[in-house]
């Protein structure tokens, strides 16, 4: 589910804590292009792979 992730947005992955905090960069239709600190820029497909919002940082 992507309607709730807007580019701009802090990430983490769920499975992949070691990548740190992510940033989303874009979303387009279920594909979430997100700049990890230690993984890069990844594309995440949201059918899949529940992104978890970061707040209050």
């Amino acid at each position: 589910m992507t309607s709730f992730l807007e580019p701009g947005m802090l990430v983490r992955h769920p499975d992949q804590a070691d990548w740190g905090l992510g940033q989303v960069q874009s979303v387009i239709g279920a594909r979430v292009t997100v700049n990890f600190e230690h993984a890069g820029k990844v594309v995440i497909d949201s059918k899949r792979i529940f992104l978890v919002p970061v707040v209050g940082l």
